[in-house]
């Protein structure tokens, strides 16, 4: 067992200098792809929802899933193409580029071997996982996205109702993972199993990036609250956030 858990990070509590997030790594705003904007319209919506909570940067990541959306690099940036040219069109000043999350399947594996993934920033490779069974490939994937010269950068590691014991959390840093948690995880948005471990994650400085994972209008509600919130300022109190190094 890891001694890193016996207790949370202790840290004087001084007064929490809070910069702005400014660059968004995890949504689904390309219209009609996947499970998130269905419209146009909707999309740009949404583009002008995040732009007013003060995003500069959004990096929006379509799911790539064998069994259920089957984008690919190709497609994702076509689409990237058309909703970029209609934000600008509708005077939306936000930048907008595309990356994509990875579901954990067997086409993954592929695709990082053929090497067609998109990447945040040419080097965080964005992926999920079965939200209630462990995968039995999980560490042959991580090895294998790290022998590619890519980072693995894990998609709400909060939700993963299969980790059971906090310790897996640390487990996989020392694999080399990296963590992006949902804002809206301590909203509870997700329920109380993501809000608790989002806590977690926060108080043992475990969390690298912070996503928006927007689907629709009310998850860019609640995100609002959260950015206004001292429950966000909490999280710089022990974390290092790099969202605002991709600008």
């Amino acid at each position: 067992m890891f001694s890193f858990f016996k207790k949370k990070i202790q840290i004087a509590q001084e007064p929490i200098v809070v910069p702005p997030l400014l660059v968004d790594v995890h949504s689904h705003l390309i219209p009609g792809i996947d499970d998130g904007s269905q419209t146009m319209e909707e999309s740009l919506v949404l583009l002008k929802a995040l732009e007013a909570v003060g995003y500069k940067k959004i990096i929006t990541t379509p799911h790539i899933m064998v069994d259920a959306y089957g984008n690919t690099k190709e497609s994702i940036l076509q689409g990237l193409q058309v909703l970029q040219n209609e934000a600008k069109k509708h005077n939306i000043h936000v930048e907008i580029e595309a990356a994509s999350e990875y579901y954990l399947d067997e086409g993954l594996l592929s695709l990082i071997h053929k090497k067609e993934i998109l990447l945040i920033e040419d080097k965080y490779l964005l992926f999920e996982t079965s939200y209630i069974h462990r995968p039995t490939q999980l560490e042959e994937v991580i090895f294998e996205i790290l022998a590619a010269g890519y980072i693995p950068l894990l998609a709400h590691p909060e939700r993963y109702r299969y980790i059971a014991d906090p310790e897996e959390f640390q487990r996989l840093k020392t694999l080399g993972v990296l963590f992006q948690v949902n804002l809206n995880s301590f909203h509870g948005h997700y329920g109380a199993h993501a809000k608790k471990h989002a806590n977690f994650l926060s108080q043992h400085g475990l969390i690298d990036f912070l996503g928006s994972d927007t689907h629709n209008i009310k998850q860019v509600e609640y995100l609002s609250e959260v950015l206004t919130s001292h429950i966000y300022s909490e999280i710089y109190r022990y974390n290092t956030i790099k969202n605002p190094s991709l600008i």
